[in-house]
This record gives C-alpha cells, sequence and structure tokens, in this order.
C-alpha cells in the first residue's frame, strides 16, 4: 500500500518566514497561489508581463513580477508553467537567481524526469501533484477541504525537503483529503500512461469509434452522440462516486450483461498489446522526444491532429444538440480546468 500523509503530519513551521515565489497563473497557478495566501504565507506571482493570466492575476491582488524578480531571493519556486514553457523560464529566468537550499517544487514530473531541466546539486527538488484540476483545488479549499496529492523528492539537498514539501502540499488544503508518496519517475509515467491510453486519447479514439461505426450502419447521428457521448458522462460520474461496482450497482441488468460478456471483445489482447508500446515509449522516454521535438518545429503534426479532431462529424452533430441542453452552460468546460 502506497505511504500517506495527512494533517497531523504536516509541520506548517516548515515555510514560515520563507518566500515562495509561483511562476505561473494558469489553472493550478491560481489554485495554489491563492490557497497559500489564504495560508498566511509569504507568496509572490511570477509571470509573463502582458500574458494571458496578467489580467486575471492583477483582478486577484497580486502585484505582479517577472518570473526572474519573483525568484530572486526566494526559498521555494514553484514551476506550474505549461511544461514546454518550463525549460526556457529555468534558464534564462530561475537558474540565474537560484541560491543554496532553494526549494524547486513541480506539479509534474515531465521536466525532471526527461532531463530538459537539471537543477544543481545544492538545490532541493520536489513535487506536489493534485489529483484535479487547479479550480477545484481552490473550490475545495475555501468549502474546508482539500484535493488528494502525490508528492515525491528528487533531490534533498537542504536536508528538509519532504518537511517543506509536505508542508506545502499542507497549506493548499492537500493532507486533509490525504497524500500519497511517489517518484518523479511514477508521477510522469503514469500521468503521461493515463492520459493517452484512457483518460484522453483512449476515451476520445473510443468515442469516434463508437459514432462511427452506428453512423455507417445507418442509424442517426444524432442517436449515436447520445449513446456514445452524452451517456459517457453519467456513467463515469457513477464509477468515480463508488468504483466499478457501484456503476453495475445502478445501471441495468441488461447493460451490465454486455458489459461483462462484450467489454473484453472491445478492449482485447491486441489493445492491451498497443497499451503496452504505448507505457513503453514513456518510459523509454520516446514520447518526451517526439513532444519536444514536435514544439522546437513549431508543432506542425500536433496542429495537423487537432484540426481533424475538432473537424470530426461528432462536433458538428454536438453542437446542435447541445444547443437544445438548457442545463449545460458554455463555460462549464473550461471553468472545470484542464487535466
Amino acid at each position: 500500500m502506497a505511504k500517506m500523509y495527512w494533517e497531523k503530519d504536516a509541520s506548517p513551521k516548515a515555510l514560515e518566514g520563507k518566500r515562495i515565489a509561483v511562476l505561473g497563473y494558469g489553472s493550478q497557478g491560481r489554485g495554489h497561489a491563492l490557497n497559500l495566501r489564504d495560508s498566511k504565507l509569504n507568496v509572490v506571482v511570477g509571470l509573463r508581463q502582458g500574458g494571458p493570466s496578467w489580467k486575471q492575476g492583477e483582478q486577484d491582488g497580486w502585484k505582479l513580477l517577472s518570473p526572474a524578480e519573483a525568484s530572486k531571493g526566494a526559498d521555494v519556486i514553484v514551476m506550474l508553467a505549461p511544461d514546454m514553457a518550463q525549460p526556457a523560464i529555468y534558464k534564462n529566468e530561475i537558474a540565474p537567481n537560484l541560491k543554496p537550499g532553494t526549494m524547486l517544487l513541480f506539479s509534474h514530473g515531465f521536466n525532471i524526469h526527461y532531463g530538459q531541466i537539471a537543477p544543481p546539486k545544492d538545490v532541493d527538488v520536489t513535487m506536489v501533484a493534485p489529483k484535479g484540476p487547479g479550480n477545484l483545488v481552490r473550490r475545495q479549499f475555501e468549502e474546508g477541504r482539500g484535493v488528494p496529492c502525490l508528492l515525491a523528492v528528487h533531490q534533498d539537498a537542504s536536508g528538509h525537503a519532504f518537511d517543506r514539501t509536505l508542508a506545502y502540499a499542507h497549506a493548499i488544503g492537500g493532507t486533509r483529503p490525504g497524500v500519497i508518496e511517489t517518484t518523479f519517475a511514477e508521477e510522469t509515467e503514469t500521468d503521461l500512461f493515463g492520459e493517452q491510453a484512457v483518460l484522453c486519447g483512449g476515451a476520445r479514439a473510443l468515442i469516434q469509434a463508437g459514432w462511427e461505426t452506428l453512423v455507417e450502419a445507418g442509424y442517426q447521428p444524432e442517436a449515436a452522440y447520445f449513446e456514445c457521448l452524452h451517456e459517457l458522462k453519467l456513467i463515469v460520474d457513477l464509477i468515480q462516486e463508488g468504483g466499478i461496482a457501484k456503476m453495475h450497482q445502478f445501471v441495468s441488468e441488461t447493460a451490465k450483461f454486455g458489459d461483462i460478456t462484450r467489454g473484453e471483445r472491445v478492449i482485447d489482447q491486441h489493445v492491451r498489446e498497443n497499451m503496452k508500446k504505448i507505457l513503453e515509449e514513456i518510459q523509454s522516454g520516446a514520447f518526451a522526444k517526439e513532444w519536444v521535438l514536435e514544439n522546437q518545429a513549431g508543432r506542425p503534426h500536433y496542429a495537423k491532429l487537432l484540426g481533424r479532431n475538432a473537424n470530426h462529424p461528432i462536433e458538428k452533430v454536438g453542437v446542435e444538440l447541445r444547443k437544445q441542453m438548457s442545463w449545460l452552460k458554455p463555460e462549464s468546460a473550461a471553468a472545470r480546468g484542464q487535466k
């Protein structure tokens, strides 16, 4: 079983008097920064001037600084800019201002695990990864609850890295539901695999393939949309609330029989072998190398594939159907934040 930590295990004093620089003010950055401020810690926010989050930061009452200004003299530097932006920010604005004993804290292990950022040996390198978008981290904190977090220490130069990292997780609300100890490798590889094989890539491809199968067989696109996309949320909500067992409790006997006799025909051994190959590409660094090179080239392949999916016929059907769903607000998806 994973090692877990709770409120009683944290030492909030570990961050008392420390200057914490949060770099980035997107989904996670805003949630972390506001929670840290409400926890009475000394927080500054570093952003690229005029960037997309600058106005929001000003509205929230921050005296915004550049990443370099925020990093100068900081005891804890929290890297919450997008993965592909972090190496340049680190090289140009953080590294010149690093002092021995500083703690570099990440919410995802990508750049450390794959060597895109290589901090000196005299700084702590740690991670607190909430298992939910930043707006949920904020909302749960305001309601006196929290979002579970993963915690990892990659490099402990100060001898106090773990205590400070747990205190950070405590300050954003993570010790209320529990903090699980992990490693940068485990967090990074499982996170990428989940996104690619199940949560985003797998689910998206399954939805589209199911819809296409029904439409090609002559069924109405609207009926196919409801069965292969719209009702998915109902099932996922049940699974999230109580696992697969709860989903089986609430669907019909016919649905359950179809599940247990047909599910493995869809996700068969061939699919499992493809999943293993995807995991191997993550573990070897092949996926990371491909993504880094894609960014260096200006993301041409990324843009082409993203555009193809945006123009899939299921999207046009969905736009029209959702106009009739008064309970859906257009801003709801954006408000929930990003994975």
